[in-house]
C-alpha cells in the first residue's frame, strides 16, 4: 500500500510538472537560440542563389544535398557529444513522421518554387506555418495561447507579408501558378506538424539524437527525388562549398539548436520567432544583391521586431 501510494504521489507530481510545462512562459535562451537558428536559415535563399547562378544547381538536389551533409554531422555530433542514440520507445514513431515531414517540406516547397515563384511560395509557405502551428498545439501539446503570443503572431505574419510579397507583379490564377500555391501550403504544413511532433518528442528524449535520426530519415526518403534531376555529381562538384555550408551549418547547425531552443519555449512560441527567416534572407537581399526593401518592407521589417519584443515581455 505505501508503494503504490508513492506511485500516486509520484504520478501526481508528473502530472503537474507537465501542465507547467505546457503553460510556462518562454525562455530567453530558448528564443535566442531559436531566433539564432532562423537567421541562419535566412542566409539559405542567398546561398541558393550562389549554386544556381555558379554551378546550375537545381532546387531537389540542393534539398538531398543539405539533408544528407546534415544527417552526416548531426550523427557524428550525437557519437563525440551525446555518445548515446537512444530513443525514448514512444518518440521513436514521432522521429519517422518528422523525418517524413521534412523531406515532404524539401521536396514541395523545391517544387512550388518551379510552379509559382519565389515570392508568392516564400510568402504561403513562411506565413502558414506559424499559423498552422498556433491553431494546432493547443489541440494536440495543450499549450496555452497568452494573448501577446497571439498578438504576436498576427504582426509577426502581417509583417512577413509586407516583407515577402511583390505587389507590383500581376496576379496569375493558371492551373501551374494555383499548384505552386498549393504546394506551399503543404510545404508549411509538413513544417507546422515537424515542428509540433519534436515538441512532443523533446519531453522525453534528448535533442541531438532525436535532430540525427530525424534527418538522416528524411535524407533518405527524399534521394530517390535524384532520378528527376539532371547530373547531380556534376552539380556537387561545382556547388560543394556552398553545399557543405548549407548542410553543416544552416540546416545540421541550425536545427540542432533549434531543437534545444524549441525543448524550453511553447511550440507556438517558436513558430513566431522563425519569421525571423525572411527578415534575415531580406537583409542579405539588399545588402549582397541590391534588391530594394521600400517602404512596405521596412514595416514589414518593424513588425517582425515588435512581434519578437513582444514574445520576450511574455516569457516574464
Amino acid at each position: 500500500m505505501v508503494r503504490a501510494a508513492l506511485d500516486v504521489a509520484a504520478r501526481a507530481r508528473y502530472d503537474r510538472d507537465v501542465r507547467r510545462a505546457r503553460q510556462a512562459p518562454a525562455s530567453a535562451g530558448g528564443l535566442v537560440l531559436i531566433a539564432l537558428a532562423a537567421v541562419s536559415w535566412g542566409t539559405s535563399g542567398s546561398v541558393m542563389t550562389v549554386l544556381a547562378e555558379r554551378a546550375a544547381a537545381s532546387p531537389l538536389l540542393v534539398g538531398v544535398a543539405r539533408l544528407w551533409i546534415a544527417a552526416i554531422f548531426l550523427l557524428l555530433a550525437t557519437s563525440v557529444i551525446a555518445r548515446s542514440f537512444a530513443i525514448a520507445e514512444g518518440d521513436r514513431w514521432r522521429c519517422l513522421a518528422m523525418g517524413a515531414c521534412m523531406a515532404a517540406y524539401q521536396a514541395a516547397y523545391f517544387t512550388a518554387v518551379t510552379l509559382g515563384g519565389i515570392a508568392v511560395v516564400a510568402l504561403v509557405a513562411i506565413c502558414s506555418a506559424p499559423l498552422m502551428i498556433g491553431a494546432l498545439a493547443p489541440w494536440l501539446l495543450g499549450e496555452r495561447l497568452t494573448p501577446r503570443v497571439r498578438g504576436a503572431l498576427l504582426l509577426g505574419v502581417l509583417g512577413t507579408a509586407l516583407l515577402v510579397a511583390s505587389p507590383s507583379g500581376a496576379l496569375d490564377l493558371s492551373r501551374r501558378f494555383l499548384g505552386g500555391v498549393l504546394l506551399a501550403f503543404v510545404a508549411g504544413l509538413a513544417y507546422a506538424l515537424y515542428v509540433l511532433a519534436a515538441k512532443a518528442a523533446l519531453r522525453r528524449s534528448a535533442p541531438l539524437p532525436t535532430t540525427a535520426l530525424t534527418f538522416t530519415i528524411g535524407a533518405f526518403l527524399l534521394t530517390p527525388a535524384l532520378f528527376w534531376t539532371d547530373e547531380p555529381l556534376t552539380q556537387w562538384a561545382l556547388g560543394w562549398p556552398w553545399l557543405l555550408y548549407l548542410g553543416g551549418v544552416a540546416t545540421a547547425g541550425a536545427y540542432a539548436i533549434y531543437t534545444v531552443g524549441l525543448r524550453r519555449v511553447p511550440a507556438s512560441v517558436a513558430g513566431v520567432t522563425t519569421l525571423l527567416e525572411p527578415l534575415t534572407a531580406t537583409i542579405l537581399g539588399v545588402a549582397l544583391f541590391g534588391e530594394r526593401l521600400g517602404p512596405a518592407g521596412a514595416v514589414g521589417a518593424l513588425l517582425l521586431v515588435t512581434a519578437l519584443g513582444l514574445l520576450l515581455a511574455d516569457r516574464g
